[in-house]
């Protein structure tokens, strides 16, 4: 393929997944049920339809399974465990490492469709049955994409996984991770450690994460996403009056030439993004200063413990 059939694949590819998020937001403000907005939406379309090779380890089939089971999950924890959040928040992360490590998968950015509920308080099962449906979106469209020969067909090998050294990884995740949320979580200062930087911070655990190489850009695309997301909400939203759809299309667009520009695809960015659709408007002001801080020491801090 020549260089212009290419870009045109790729705008196309960055099209459907900007649908993708104003089609979920338009739902939810017409039905007025916000569980529907769930912001790892994006990081999903970015990995399994813009990136040129999915950038998980994970088939069709799992996919559509670990992400519906991690948001069931988490909305039961929320619903039936009255234990203080970082006990809830704990318990998920330990949960999402578990069926990662025996599907022998690397599909992280299920921490966070496990988290957020918990951060959010959400009690809803239209949680779990609206990630469900968008699971099964995504997988349809990146199997018609790849049918169509607009991406890649992806190639699934199950991680040959020791699964001694993932026990002890995901422990050491798990422990390091509980001691970093203690001043956050007492001081109510959750999204210091929001679920999309928590997904960071395990693909920084991984010693061959390519992403190893680049902390200062994604600490850049992390803050900027948040920043986006929260100017345009402020803005457009609460100023102006603007539905959320178009909200969160110019984010998507501001993060998508971003990404051209930086030559940096970065899912968990696609989810911070979004993260403010959903926020109270409180938070709004500060998630990007926690966003720079949050990323800057989980990354530090995975790149620091977890090498080869």
């Amino acid at each position: 393929m020549n260089v212009e059939i290419l870009k045109r694949i790729r705008i196309e590819r960055y099209i459907f997944a900007g649908l993708m998020a104003f089609v979920m937001i338009l739902i939810a403000e017409l039905s007025g049920e916000r569980e529907i907005i769930f912001p790892e939406i994006c990081a999903l379309t970015i990995g399994a339809w813009i990136s040129e090779q999915q950038p998980w380890i994970c088939n069709k089939r799992k996919m559509f399974f670990l992400v519906s089971i991690a948001s069931l999950f988490g909305m039961l924890v929320t619903r039936y465990l009255p234990i203080p959040l970082i006990f809830q928040t704990c318990l998920c992360f330990a949960f999402t490492g578990f069926i990662l490590t025996i599907t022998r998968t690397t599909l992280i950015p299920i921490i966070s469709a496990c988290i957020l509920p918990v951060y959010l308080g959400t009690k809803s099962w239209v949680y779990p049955i609206s990630v469900t449906i968008m699971a099964l979106m995504i997988i349809t469209a990146q199997w018609l994409m790849e049918k169509n020969h607009l991406k890649p067909k992806n190639e699934y090998i199950p991680c040959e996984f020791d699964y001694k050294y993932q026990i002890i990884k995901w422990s050491k995740l798990l422990v390091v991770f509980a001691i970093l949320a203690l001043i956050p979580f007492e001081n109510h200062q959750i999204y210091f450690l929001a679920p999309p930087l928590i997904v960071t911070f395990a693909e920084f655990a991984n010693p061959k994460s390519p992403m190893r190489n680049k902390p200062f850009h994604i600490i850049g695309l992390m803050t900027l996403a948040s920043a986006t997301g929260c100017m345009l909400r402020e803005v457009l939203n609460l100023y102006l009056h603007f539905p959320l759809t178009i909200c969160a299309t110019l984010a998507c667009c501001v993060l998508f030439v971003t990404f051209d520009k930086v030559k940096t695809l970065f899912p968990p960015a696609g989810a911070i993004l979004l993260i403010p659709m959903i926020l109270k408007t409180q938070y709004l002001m500060t998630l990007p200063f926690e966003v720079c801080i949050g990323a800057t020491v989980l990354i530090f801090t995975a790149k620091l413990l977890f090498r080869d």
